[in-house]
Order: structure tokens, then C-alpha cells, then sequence
């Protein structure tokens, strides 16, 4: 019998990076996962510099100088941090 895998190989990281307002995750099969940087508040307030400090995981992304870390499996599902709150728009 054969059981899926903890970590489809499909959905592993093979880059990662930040922009002023998205984190980008490609993902093994070529898709790309893009989610707002607002939904993870620690992410939201660090430096670029910090943010583009990034470490592929099997199933995930972590940033070690803000101590973070994303599934890949949340970002698919659309997870924020309850207490995110997105930023007010210029009038």
C-alpha cells in the first residue's frame, strides 16, 4: 500500500525571496506562491535585508534573523498570523 508523502516532492521550496510587499516561494514543480508580507507581522517589520536572509526547508522557508518560518502547506492554504493587519492605504 502506498501512502502519500509527508512532503510531496512537488511542493518543496527551490527559492525564495522578498519584496517590498509579497514573499515569493518557487516551488519543484515551477509554481510560484506569492502572499502578501503583511500577513506575517515579524517578516513585515524587518529590514530587507533580513527578510531576503533566507533558509529552504523539505516543506517550508525560515528566516533566521527574525526567527520565522512559513510552511509551505499555510501559504498554499491562504494562513496569516490572526493578528496581521493590513496596511492603510495612502488617501
Amino acid at each position: 500500500m502506498n501512502s502519500p508523502s509527508l512532503y510531496p516532492e512537488n511542493e518543496r521550496p527551490v527559492e525564495a525571496w522578498c519584496d517590498l510587499h509579497n514573499v515569493h516561494v518557487r516551488l519543484a514543480d515551477g509554481r510560484e506562491v506569492i502572499t502578501p508580507l503583511w500577513w506575517y507581522p515579524s517578516l513585515y517589520a524587518a529590514t530587507p535585508a533580513q527578510r531576503n536572509n533566507i533558509e529552504l526547508m523539505l516543506a517550508g522557508v525560515h528566516w533566521p534573523d527574525v526567527d520565522e518560518d512559513l510552511s509551505i502547506r499555510g501559504m498554499l492554504a491562504g494562513w496569516k498570523y490572526p493578528q496581521a493587519k493590513a496596511p492603510e492605504k495612502a488617501a
